[in-house]
């Protein structure tokens, strides 16, 4: 049988949890998920898991924080002024704010901890830092 390898595309279905059970994204009810292998369209581990597979084959991985959102890094906290920030309702702890950057690049960030003079910030991915679990089926390879 026909496995996959470096350039194919696939088609996907998966589950991705965190090591407690926690669900934190899935395939289920929707299309399958397509891209081509060795790209860099997902994340690492994810390729690393489906290399090799056959259609109708699921896999369980775990992948470890470095080969999927990496590790928090402290240089992605940041404290802002509050005069910098756009008019509009006051942000809160827990909100996710969209920062524009030069040459059109969209950060999200989240609002970790207000004062009366500044707005911290945490630009990390949300899954930085955590081992996850995903469970895969090869759908197609195209």
């Amino acid at each position: 049988m026909v496995q996959v390898k470096q350039g194919d595309t696939v088609d996907v279905q998966y589950t991705g949890t965190l090591l407690d059970g926690t669900v934190f994204d899935t395939s289920e009810g929707r299309a399958p998920l397509s891209f081509e292998v060795g790209t860099g369209q997902v994340i690492a581990g994810f390729e690393t898991a489906v290399l090799g597979m056959q259609v109708g084959q699921v896999n369980r991985v775990e992948i470890p924080p470095e080969d999927a959102y990496g590790q928090p890094r402290e240089d992605l906290i940041v404290a802002l002024p509050r005069t910098q920030m756009p008019e509009g309702p006051p942000p809160r702890v827990g909100q996710t704010l969209e920062l524009h950057l030069q040459g059109g690049h969209v950060l999200q960030a989240q609002v970790v901890e207000l004062t009366d003079e500044t707005i911290v910030i945490d630009a990390n991915h949300p899954l930085a830092g955590q081992t996850l679990v995903f469970e895969i089926e090869l759908v197609k390879i195209h």
